[in-house]
């Protein structure tokens, strides 16, 4: 997989704004797939244990990894105004979100709960094709992988990137901090702890580990 240094992860950083850079900075920093971070609810964030609980990621399966609380006060402001928002859409007769697994059915008045909003709402309603219920979606991962690609430019990063990118980055600067490949395994949510070492060829740096004799010749 292609991975930023972390130099260049702050370069990225630094040519984004909005929502579409907190949603990255969300990713990077809980080792998130891009459609895992656009439906997140409100209620998965928990400040208090610095924790994000994933919902029905890969495999249908919940996972729980770490909230960067680098971005608390960040997010939180965001969520405010989040709600503020929801708030509005239920004086004009919606704020009606999408609940999976029928538990519509099953939480009659959940789906119009704070809690239960996106925490990355799109910026309009839309009729829900499935129901034709007029709602507020969460926003498009396109949306998100197209801030990037102008902000890749912007840093003049010369390397394929996209939102994935920087879970393999989260995944990649974890073992270079001495993370344990198991622990990284669960963050992930990965089934095969060999899908997980994919990552440890950036630690070998140099082809598998080997020092150039050019570099011998010249230091």
């Amino acid at each position: 997989p292609v991975v930023l240094t972390q130099d260049e992860v702050v370069n990225v950083f630094a040519s984004m704004s909005g929502v579409t850079e907190l949603v990255v900075k969300l990713i990077y920093g809980s080792g998130l797939r891009v459609m895992e971070a656009v439906r997140l609810r409100i209620q998965d964030i928990d400040f208090g244990y610095r924790q994000v609980t994933v919902r029905s990621g890969k495999g249908d399966k919940d996972r729980v990894t770490p909230f960067p609380v680098a971005l608390e006060a960040l997010l939180k402001n965001h969520i405010e105004k989040v709600e503020v928002t929801h708030k509005q859409d239920l004086k004009q007769g919606y704020g009606d979100v999408y609940l999976p697994n029928r538990l519509s059915q099953k939480y009659k008045n959940a789906s119009k709960e704070s809690g239960w909003q996106y925490v990355f709402p799109a910026r309009n309603l839309s009729v829900d094709p499935r129901s034709k219920v007029k709602r507020r979606h969460h926003i498009d991962p396109s949306v998100v992988n197209k801030a990037i690609k102008v902000a890749i430019r912007r840093a003049n990063i010369d390397k394929k990137v996209s939102a994935h990118t920087f879970r393999h980055c989260f995944a990649t600067h974890l073992l270079q901090r001495g993370t344990d490949i198991r622990t990284i395994q669960t963050l992930l949510g990965h089934n095969d702890v060999a899908t997980t070492m994919i990552y440890t060829h950036v630690l070998n740096q140099g082809g598998y580990g080997v020092k150039s004799p050019l570099d011998d010749l010249l230091s």
